[in-house]
């Protein structure tokens, strides 16, 4: 899935409309509290802007409705950009009117635009074709930056470069990134390639689990998700977070896994969600009553740091219990060094993983970290993403 990148394209003059990932924390004050998405975007940024290119900027910032909400402006995200380039930075206070057109018009080369939160327009996520044309007014290149609504045809993503009739619509840098690892490196593993499945839900990674059977060597099972596979297999739970209704779904998985599908030998169980709660290491689907399962236990870690010290690949998904509360956060840490201490190709699918890489100061250690956790997963589906595919192959 080789695409063109803003790298190919000569920008000098030209104005590019960039859709980037922007969506940072703000506190009470409006103040960002974690810039790493801006710092992120920022060697695609430079690329325009250091060639001479007229940037317009454009991204979505929490759950605002639909309107104009003063706590999900991108304000404060363009006073810091300012901050962190060395080009003019002006900032528009409306999307498709005429504040935004008129400075998108004045433009000069090396300058950036950014433009208010595109969600205050309810055309955004409804994908609005109108809304879409009037974000591609005066604009000769397209590039999307943005990997974590990659799997969303809102306007900014799919709409907006199918409005511009030809004229180039190319990646950025990290969904350029994200696209090798995620995409070709799993079609073309190098084996034994190894998928880690955990969190709480067996009902959100179904498709996840279900596509990965078929193509890697082991997909090893963990977090709360395990303990309805535990349901599945006719053990007891106690209190664990679980799914009862999902019982036949786990049955389905573990018989097209056979061999393949690595389930936990032993559980980490408390009888409090509380780390100096009562603790007891505990065989799978032998949880007493009144305790739950909140970690992988020490057999299970020692069986998966083998599996994972062969892996050539390995793509991770999903914590093996509660991180963030120690001792429970044993089974994750575990699997993290695992991962450092092979030589695999490792990719690590966003959300709750990357926070656990990032808690346990990993991040160098492994090969990639993906920036879009509901796309990673949307992609270890095996989806295809439209807002990519419409894109300028290279």
């Amino acid at each position: 899935m080789a695409k063109k990148t803003i790298a190919d394209i000569d920008v000098e003059n030209q104005t590019v409309l960039m859709r980037v990932d922007f969506n940072v924390p703000l506190n009470d004050q409006l103040q960002i509290t974690d810039d790493r998405r801006i710092e992120m975007a920022l060697p695609s940024i430079k690329s325009v802007v250091d060639r001479g290119g007229k940037l317009v900027l454009m991204s979505h910032l929490g759950r605002p409705k639909g309107n104009p909400d003063p706590q999900f402006s991108l304000a404060p995200v363009a006073k810091r950009l300012g901050e962190l380039v060395d080009a003019s930075v002006h900032f528009a206070a409306d999307t498709i009117g005429d504040e935004a057109q008129s400075k998108k018009s004045a433009l000069a080369g090396g300058e950036i635009l950014v433009l208010e939160n595109l969600r205050f327009d309810p055309g955004e996520k409804k994908g609005d074709e109108t809304f879409a044309t009037e974000l591609a007014k005066g604009i000769d290149v397209y590039c999307n930056d943005a990997f974590g609504t990659c799997h969303r045809n809102h306007a900014s993503m799919l709409a907006v470069p199918q409005a511009l009739n030809g004229k180039p619509c190319v990646v950025g840098f990290l969904v350029e990134k994200e696209i090798r690892y995620l995409n070709d490196v799993i079609q073309n593993p190098e084996r034994p390639f190894v998928a880690i499945l955990g969190g709480a839900k067996v009902s959100d990674k179904i498709n996840v689990i279900d596509n990965l059977l078929g193509i890697c060597d082991q997909v090893i099972i963990g977090g709360a998700m395990a303990y309805t596979f535990s349901l599945a297999q006719g053990g007891s739970v106690g209190n664990s977070l679980s799914e009862p209704d999902k019982v036949d779904l786990a049955k389905s998985l573990i018989e097209k896994g056979g061999d393949k599908l690595v389930l936990p030998l032993d559980v980490h169980c408390g009888d409090a969600f509380s780390g100096d709660c009562n603790k007891r290491m505990v065989d799978s689907g032998q949880i007493p009553d009144g305790f739950e399962g909140l970690d992988i236990g020490e057999k299970t870690i020692a069986a998966y740091a083998e599996i994972l010290a062969n892996a050539k690949t390995v793509v991770w998904n999903g914590p093996m219990g509660v991180f963030e509360m120690p001792p429970f956060d044993a089974g994750t840490r575990a699997i993290a060094q695992a991962i450092a201490d092979s030589d695999a190709t490792s990719i690590i699918g966003g959300g709750d993983s990357a926070a656990a890489i990032a808690q346990f100061g990993m991040e160098d250690s492994v090969t990639h970290i993906s920036t879009g956790g509901g796309a990673s997963l949307a992609m270890l589906e095996g989806k295809n993403f439209e807002p990519v595919a419409v894109l300028d192959e290279k």
